[in-house]
């Protein structure tokens, strides 16, 4: 290996590992290895930035901001107000909310789909007394097979389709995924609906089946104990028993932000901030029923309010939002007198620590008390998504044909050649805005811009791992260590690796790396690079093991009851199913 090979294998190995680990945004890492690409003098110096202006970066930013339009005019929420009637079956209920995810992915944002199909799950679950558990996974599953049928659905397909036309002079078409991928969506919901969500574990499908939507110690609060509380004198074993055993003191504040272990014949005192883990219900029912206080971020105390002016409200915290990284004195800042956090749940990791020491997360649950004339504002301000009911917005017909026309319009300029799709897409927004489906806010609000940093990034980062050589090195070693097998295994090899990169790392990433290994080992073979093209496509869109894989996955921890490891029960066979249905379909669609 040269000194060039050994140091971007350092630097994508180094890469790859902040990835997995991580505690640094995937943005963030990408930057750093475009910047030590640079430094080293891997990328020249004036393509280092020509990432930003690549056809695959303005599609997948332009296809966020058309998501927002269909969104805005209506035609997923009619659709989803027109599946109320299937609920009353289980059946009937995984496959409708399903069937809507998927189709919808198809032509907007995964994550946005899941996003606006997400409440309605919860409610329906509500209303039918099923564990949303049951309902979750599913519909976030449905979201990412359905991103798999066209070019638009999901940022690897917009890659592979890119790249496919850098190294042969054209790209994949719109509709070039779907026979491959429409049948793999097809199958995947079949096999969730029939057999998946029984594999998710009993604990979690019979859990939160009431009225509640969380398991009883989700919400960590934090609560000060005035002299005329009710509570003073009693142990923590009695409070503990308070409406079922439904409340747990996890410690008590000692300092600026720690907190101490409680022993369970303690005798609380009046001053004592305890810090407790609860139900909405039971800490609602706790704090009125023995007047103790809720301690704000500034260490100040508060009431608990809920009249005609203040309300509570469950809200997600979503991989776009303003908050994540931050601490809970930013939230407050933020929104002044409009609202306050009362409490937050984090699935996956025990709560221990003071609710002031919290920095929000993806994936966080946090109960919010508002006032109710500007809770719609202040949750788009934060960019939470609420977890309840909410107003479908049924849209007039002449706003969704409007949509539909437009949309429609520059999906077949561009499949037609007339322009390109990335312009086509450009037009299509302009048309939105002139029309006002779309304010001028939200052009730039609903780009995923991490993602955007992160693709712009990368580009160069993997033109170096070619400019070197590097990725015909590893070809080559990869056509050594399989001499002899048929190509269909050999697919399948690059499928598999596909596959567990994007359960760890982001799928992006995943498609950038793995696409220049792909039509190596293609060119090694003397076959076509198109099977190849399409076994990383299909691979990079495949996270269902982890709930770090995909966006989708993150979203639905929390509200599901999920743990780390329920994924891989129904993530590992539809996976395996995946690979039987690909492999020989991509070899019959795209021969080699």
């Amino acid at each position: 290996m040269t000194a060039e090979q050994i140091l971007i294998v350092a630097i994508m190995g180094m890469t790859l590992g902040f990835f997995i680990w991580g505690r640094l945004r995937y943005d963030i890492v990408a930057a750093l290895a475009l910047f030590a690409c640079a430094v080293g003098d891997l990328v020249p110096t004036d393509q280092v930035f020509a990432g930003f202006g690549h056809p695959a970066v303005i599609t997948v930013a332009a296809v966020l901001i058309l998501s927002a339009a269909l969104r805005n005019s209506g035609v997923v929420d009619l659709i989803a107000a027109r599946i109320r009637r299937f609920t009353t079956n289980q059946f009937l209920h995984i496959i409708s909310l399903m069937l809507v995810v998927t189709v919808a992915s198809a032509f907007m944002n995964n994550v946005g789909a899941l996003a606006l199909m997400l409440p309605v799950a919860l409610v329906s679950a509500a209303e039918q007394q099923r564990s949303p558990a049951i309902l979750l996974m599913p519909l976030a599953f449905g979201s990412i097979l359905g991103g798999m049928t066209t070019m638009i659905g999901t940022p690897p397909n917009v890659i592979i389709a890119s790249y496919r036309q850098s190294v042969s002079g054209a790209p994949f078409g719109m509709f070039d995924f779907s026979p491959v991928g429409l049948a793999v969506a097809i199958g995947g919901l079949i096999f969730v609906a029939v057999i998946g969500w029984r594999l998710i574990p009993r604990a979690r499908r019979t859990a939160n089946v009431p009225s509640q939507l969380f398991e009883t110690d989700d919400y960590l609060t934090e609560t000060r104990v005035p002299e005329d509380s009710g509570l003073i004198g009693k142990t923590v074993q009695e409070v503990e028993a308070f409406r079922d055993g439904n409340v747990e003191i996890v410690g008590r504040a000692r300092g600026a932000s720690g907190a101490i272990f409680l022993p369970q014949n303690h005798v609380i005192e009046a001053g004592d901030v305890i810090i407790l883990r609860a139900d909405t219900d039971a800490l609602k029912k706790l704090i009125e029923e023995h007047d103790i206080d809720l301690v704000t971020e500034s260490g100040g105390t508060a009431k608990l309010l809920t009249s005609e002016t203040n309300t509570l409200v469950e809200a997600l915290v979503p991989h776009k939002s303003w908050l994540v990284g931050r601490e809970v004195a930013a939230l407050s800042r933020r929104v002044g007198e409009r609202g306050a956090v009362i409490a937050l749940s984090r699935r996956g990791a025990p709560l221990r620590e003071r609710l002031r020491r919290q920095r929000f997360q993806v994936g966080d649950i946090l109960l919010l008390q508002m006032r109710q004339d500007l809770m719609a504002d202040t949750l788009l301000d934060l960019e939470l998504l609420p977890l309840a009911h909410r107003d479908i917005n049924l849209a007039s017909s002449h706003r969704i044909g409007l949509a539909g026309l437009i949309f429609g319009g520059a999906l077949a300029a561009g499949i037609a050649g007339l322009v390109s799709l990335p312009v086509a897409f450009i037009g299509a927004i302009i048309a939105f805005t002139l029309t006002g489906i779309l304010s001028v806010r939200e052009l730039y609000d609903n780009v995923d811009w991490p993602v955007i940093v992160l693709l712009g990034a990368m580009i160069p980062v993997g033109q170096a791992l070619e400019n070197t050589g590097t990725t015909l090195l590893v070809a080559e070693a990869l056509v050594e260590w399989t001499r002899g097998l048929p190509l269909a295994v050999v697919l399948g090899l690059i499928l598999v690796v596909t596959m567990f990169l994007s359960d760890v790392i982001n799928n992006a990433a995943t498609a950038v790396v793995m696409a220049p290994i792909a039509v190596g080992v293609a060119n090694a073979l003397g076959a076509s690079i198109d099977p190849f093209l399409m076994a990383v496509a299909v691979g990079a869109s495949c996270a269902f093991l982890t709930p770090i894989g995909h966006q989708s996955n993150t979203l639905v921890m929390g509200p599901g009851g999920y743990q780390f490891t329920d994924y891989w029960r129904m993530g590992l066979p539809l996976e395996i199913l995946i690979v039987a249905i690909s492999v020989p379909l991509i070899l019959i669609v795209w021969p080699a």
